[in-house]
């Protein structure tokens, strides 16, 4: 059932990216499965593209474990979050999965039109855009006043130049203690020279 969900689903992606189903043709009759805890599936490419179910037991081409953590940071496309994907087999059918994570994009508008017509769909997916895109300047705003106020107002926090300076301070004040250390050195050898030459 499952798997006939996520076939559904991408299948839905593939039909308003035409573009995926071109190159997902080329690997006609390969199976992909997919762990992600508890759920197991397979999924096979046809000759057109698109992706059916099949069976659990059929022997797949590329496997990908995917932990179920993971599953939210994929669904925002955060880059980073593929490097937790354990995967192995059919290393080219893999970096076309992986590709095509990465670059599938879903139209909303296109959905919501059939429910409230084509400019309604289109102002509200707009809306949710630009404060998807509010929020994230104000939380860059509000780490970089927090970053400006320890900084500067109540300086808890080094600026990178300072630390710098800091470094080069504690790199030459190294540099004179070893050279007093080596005077001190040459000053005790020739006070045992002098005393012995007096003895």
């Amino acid at each position: 059932m499952f798997a006939q969900s996520f076939a559904a689903a991408l299948n839905h992606l593939l039909t308003q990216n035409n573009w995926a189903k071109e190159r997902l043709s080329r690997f006609a009759g390969k199976t992909a499965r997919f762990d992600v805890a508890p759920f197991t599936f397979n999924c096979t490419i046809l000759p057109d593209g698109m992706i059916g179910s099949a069976d659990v037991n059929t022997d797949a081409d590329a496997h990908c474990i995917i932990p179920p953590p993971l599953l939210p940071r994929l669904a925002l496309q955060d880059e980073t979050a593929h490097a937790g994907i354990i995967s192995e087999g059919d290393t080219a059918f893999l970096a076309e999965i992986f590709f095509l994570s990465r670059n599938l994009r879903w139209d909303a508008a296109e959905d919501l039109s059939n429910v409230t017509g084509d400019i309604a769909a289109e102002r509200i997916v707009q809306t949710l855009k630009s404060a998807h895109q509010q929020l994230r300047d104000g939380a860059m705003n509000l780490s970089q006043a927090a970053a400006e106020y320890w900084t500067d107002e109540r300086p808890l926090l080094a600026k990178p130049q300072q630390v710098s300076t800091y470094m080069q301070d504690v790199d030459m004040l190294r540099d004179d203690v070893a050279r007093l250390e080596l005077r001190i050195k040459r000053l005790v050898a020739t006070s045992t020279n002098h005393d012995m030459i007096q003895a």
